[in-house]
Order: structure tokens, then C-alpha cells, then sequence
């Protein structure tokens, strides 16, 4: 029997606008195994996992877990766990580091402001700092979500850990499993599919230099998805690469159909109309669904580069 991944390789299901939505992701190292809902099925407290279930509502912040690729034996936990919290929207994007003794900490954040981009709780609960190493590489590997997650996200995380690539880590669920292998690159907040170990270096390799790399890309997850995909439309129309160049500043319409205005540091503009559309023929969207369905897709129809209002003002 085929698996999600295979059948939406061989459908070439477009890839573009699927990335999970999130302002600032807040990552909590928890070792050993993860259940299919890793906050409170994992060697963490599930009294503290449905705590920050509850305090990240509604704020922009997704909570994940993640761990060190390798085995996980059922072996309880670290005593000293590393806490990450990125903000991904272009202009303010950051990510900071810290190590903590007592997760509970994480409760004392404020959730709404690190939503939308003040580190300062997350700082001065957990004694953090930005982080200087290198871009986190996080790689969805929960099998208990989808085999698929297991059967090709762990061995790119191994294989990436194993040639020496600084920053991969192992994330409990990015959405999308049917893109396996999934990943997300922190601090920019891209997210890939259909990863190789190879595409992922060049890829890290670009975050280093401040580049984004467009093919395989999801989409950013601070935009929606209509927005991610006009973002990313533009950045292929035109060659941009810049990590900070574009951002998605307005979107309007319908819940399938949409105008997104996206905008360039130097002042340049364009309109981008998404469709959303359906992806056909039926499939089962995941390896665990019991009936078939057709997932949905983000369609450029067009990208238009708007006047200058500069230039029509002189």
C-alpha cells in the first residue's frame, strides 16, 4: 500500500501556501518517545503540556517539542532541556536560546506579546539570549502523527546530524505529513518538504547568508497560506532571495479566492490573485485517513507589479 508521501509525489501536488501558520514558534526540548499528541503523550508533565496548550490559544505562539536525532529508547527525560522561541515575521525576525531546568517556567511567559514579536518575558523568565549558532534545521519525525513522518523524517534527521550539520533537531509536528520529510528553518521560519540532506544544506547554507531558497519551499509560516504563496510567487517572478526583502502587507477576498498586495523593502509593490482550488484525484490526505479526500491548494492565477505611488506622486 502506498503511503501519503508517495502517492502526493507521484500526484505532483504543489507544494507552494501548505507551510503550518505560526508568528513565533516556542520549542521545548522533551526526550524519549512522542505520542500523536507529543505535549501530553511524552515523558512531559501532560498537566503542563495542556497548560501551555491552553496559554498559547488564540496568541500566535505554537508550542513543539523536539529532541536530538538518534534512538529513543523509553529512558525518561534530560535533567537541563534547551528552549528556543523564534519570531518569523520579516523585519523582526529573531531567535532566542535558553536552557531550563523546570519547564513549568514556560507558564510565567507572556504568550499574546511573544505573538507578536517582544521576547522580553521569554528573556527574563528563562534567562535567554539570542542565539549566534547556527539556523536551526527541525525536522518533523512523529511517527505516531504519520508513518510517514517516522519512515522518511528520522533518517534525514540522522543523516543530517550524522554529517555534521550544527542545528537539527527532531520536532514533533509541522502539519503537512503527505511533504514528508518535513522541515522547518529557524530564525526566517520556511518551511521545505520533500527534503533531501543535500537541498537542506543548501538551504542552511543560504540562511547563513541571509538568502531564502524558493524550490521545495512551503511557504513562510508568519502569512497565511494565500500569503505564502504570493510571497513566494513573487520572489520567483522576480529572483528575490533576500530573507527580509518581501512581506505580505494586505490580503483580501473571499475564503477561496484572493488579492494579496506584497511588498519590497525598496518601496516596489505587487498584487497576486490565489485561488484556492482542490487537489484531484481523491487521495487519503494521510497514511492513518479511513475515506479519501482532496486536499486543498493554494493557485497563483497572477502576480502584477503595482505603480509606484512615489513616482505617480511626482
Amino acid at each position: 500500500m502506498s503511503t501519503c508521501s508517495t502517492v502526493s509525489r507521484d500526484l505532483a501536488e504543489p507544494i507552494s501556501g501548505t507551510a503550518a501558520t505560526a508568528s513565533t514558534w516556542l520549542l521545548l526540548e522533551q526526550p524519549g518517545p512522542w505520542g500523536a499528541k507529543a505535549l501530553t503523550s511524552s515523558h512531559l508533565d501532560p498537566t503542563l503540556g495542556r497548560a501551555l496548550e491552553a496559554a498559547t490559544q488564540g496568541t500566535g505562539v505554537r508550542i513543539a517539542l523536539i529532541r536530538r536525532p538518534g534512538r529513543h529508547a523509553d529512558s525518561g527525560t534530560t535533567a537541563l532541556r534547551h528552549v528556543y522561541a523564534a519570531h518569523t515575521a520579516p523585519g523582526n525576525a529573531w531567535l532566542h536560546a535558553a536552557t531550563t531546568r523546570d519547564p513549568y517556567r514556560l507558564l510565567d511567559l507572556d504568550f499574546a506579546a511573544l505573538g507578536r514579536g517582544d521576547h522580553s518575558t521569554f528573556d527574563s523568565a528563562l534567562d535567554a539570549r539570542p542565539h549566534t549558532g547556527h539556523p536551526l534545521a527541525l525536522v518533523c519525525t512523529n511517527g505516531k502523527r504519520d508513518r510517514c513522518c517516522a519512515l522518511l523524517g528520522r533518517p534525514l534527521a540522522t543523516e543530517l546530524a550524522a554529517s555534521g550539520v550544527e542545528g537539527t533537531w527532531e520536532v514533533t509536528h509541522l502539519g503537512g505529513h503527505r511533504f514528508s520529510p518535513t522541515l522547518l528553518v529557524l530564525p526566517y521560519g520556511y518551511a521545505y518538504g520533500r527534503a533531501e540532506a543535500h537541498t537542506v544544506k543548501e538551504i542552511l547554507h543560504g540562511v547563513q547568508e541571509g538568502r531564502i531558497v524558493v524550490e521545495g519551499c512551503r511557504g513562510n509560516s508568519a502569512w497565511e497560506r494565500p500569503g505564502q504563496a504570493a510571497e513566494l510567487a513573487v520572489r520567483t517572478a522576480v529572483g528575490e532571495d533576500a530573507a527580509g526583502a518581501l512581506a505580505v502587507v494586505r490580503t483580501e477576498g473571499s475564503p477561496s479566492s484572493w488579492e494579496v498586495t506584497v511588498a519590497h523593502t525598496d518601496g516596489r509593490r505587487w498584487l497576486v490573485v490565489v485561488a484556492q482550488g482542490a487537489s484531484a484525484p481523491p487521495r487519503a490526505e494521510s497514511c492513518g485517513a479511513s475515506v479519501l479526500g482532496s486536499p486543498a491548494r493554494m493557485d497563483v492565477v497572477a502576480v502584477r507589479e503595482l505603480p509606484n505611488a512615489t513616482a505617480l506622486a511626482s
